[in-house]
């Protein structure tokens, strides 16, 4: 019995599992379905994510040396991020300059001006700390090596005649205690301070060996700024390729807000630890305390460690002066105290505003996981990191929770 369809084409009838037969069920025709295809990347997500966390269990000193590698590539290109980052604000605050009291009318006279400047002021801090600060910090070092028998014997002393300053105390075990520390001590301070010379000179050999990778670093930097709507509408057109169009402005706004979470948190530490750094020379000045310009640097530094950043700055400058006189070293640590709580309380609220609004919990954890993994660095990105990563998983939080019609107080 012949097909009652046969000699005449049926027309192609799409069928529930993505197949279409033609003429007589001979030829058969795939056709895409976006359920099957949501389906495929959601599986191939789950597979590489569970592939990635066994790697990661199984053979974890593998996976960090793989990682360390590419960062290790890609570091002229995140360090050339890193200093755009930083130098965008500054460009922004030029070009309103030069556009208006300065009167320039050309929008690219006023962009390429302002990033020049930006890049001859930083260029011009960097040169002031090479000629000025650097060259003072290593004659203290010097002077600290130099001096180290004398403070020794100074602080025997000190330490020897502490009966008869206080006649009425028994201080022998303090004595006993002091006699058998301060000998190792001493040396251990004198390798440390001794092993800082070398360690600045290594340093700046690493430094001359990664001259390549800064320039660059800079090169990158300098496209980014100049080349910024080109990026931003590439960065549009991957978010139109990829992102349904009903979520694209609001994706958009949180992609600017973690931008401004994360530079404001950098610029706005850099400069409030400048003025700690700045303020502390001129109070260890006024008050007389040697080694001030060391001991601030030191300071001003640390302190772009968010929480720790006060306690680690004090130590060094305490251990210091406490060979040098006691009393001076007690001063510095009230002077530091006071500098901190007025930073604290008052400077890095004014300038940081709530950049970060993390508890201080969830700063310590963030420092402890950055510091593990990348240094004195990853201590201080970790914060703003962190910070944009709480933003996100608070939106989708406030997300979740109006979705189920939930209300909390």
């Amino acid at each position: 019995m012949k097909d009652s369809f046969e000699g005449s084409p049926a027309p192609e009838k799409p069928v529930s599992d993505g197949v279409s037969k033609k003429t007589g069920g001979k030829q058969k025709k795939f056709l895409a379905n976006d359920q099957y295809f949501t389906i495929c990347i959601y599986a191939l997500i789950v597979v590489a994510i569970s592939a990635l966390i066994v790697r990661v269990v199984m053979t974890p000193h593998a996976v960090s040396s793989t990682v360390n590698d590419i960062v290790n590539i890609l570091m002229p290109f995140l360090l050339g991020t890193l200093i755009a980052f930083i130098l965008n604000p500054l460009i922004k605050w030029l070009i309103k300059l030069l556009s208006g009291p300065c009167r320039i009318k050309s929008q690219k006279v006023c962009k390429f001006t302002a990033i020049i400047l930006a890049y001859l002021l930083v260029l011009g801090v960097i040169v002031i700390c090479i000629l000025y600060i650097v060259p003072q910090v290593v004659v203290s070092l010097t002077e600290i090596v130099a001096n180290i028998p004398k403070l020794y014997e100074m602080t025997y002393d000190f330490f020897d005649n502490l009966q008869d300053r206080f006649p009425n105390a028994d201080v022998s075990e303090l004595q006993k205690i002091v006699d058998d520390i301060l000998p190792d001590f001493v040396n251990t301070l004198k390798n440390f301070v001794s092993g800082l010379i070398p360690a600045v000179y290594n340093m700046s050999v690493s430094i001359a060996k990664g001259l390549v990778n800064f320039v660059i670093a800079i090169i990158v930097s300098v496209y980014m700024l100049t080349d910024k709507k080109d990026l931003k509408r590439s960065m549009k057109r991957i978010l139109y390729c990829f992102v349904p169009v009903d979520y694209i402005p609001k994706t958009l706004e949180i992609l600017s807000e973690c931008n401004s979470i994360f530079t404001n948190f950098i610029v706005g530490k850099a400069i409030d630890s400048t003025i700690i750094g700045v303020l502390c020379f001129i109070l260890m000045s006024i008050f007389s305390m040697p080694y001030a310009l060391l001991i601030s640097v030191i300071v001003g530094i640390t302190n772009m460690i968010p929480y720790f950043g006060p306690f680690i700055g004090a130590v060094p400058g305490v251990i210091i002066l406490l060979i040098i006189d006691p009393l001076t070293a007690l001063g510095f640590a009230v002077l530091i105290f006071l500098l901190q709580q007025f930073d604290g309380l008052y400077l890095g609220p004014k300038i940081l505003g709530d950049t970060v609004g993390l508890k201080p919990l969830w700063i310590i954890i963030s420092i402890t996981v950055g510091g593990s993994l990348a240094g004195v660095l990853g201590m201080f990105l970790s914060v703003p990191v962190v910070a944009v990563l709480r933003y996100l998983l608070n939106l989708y939080l406030e997300y979740r929770l109006e979705k189920r019609h939930i209300t909390l107080q």
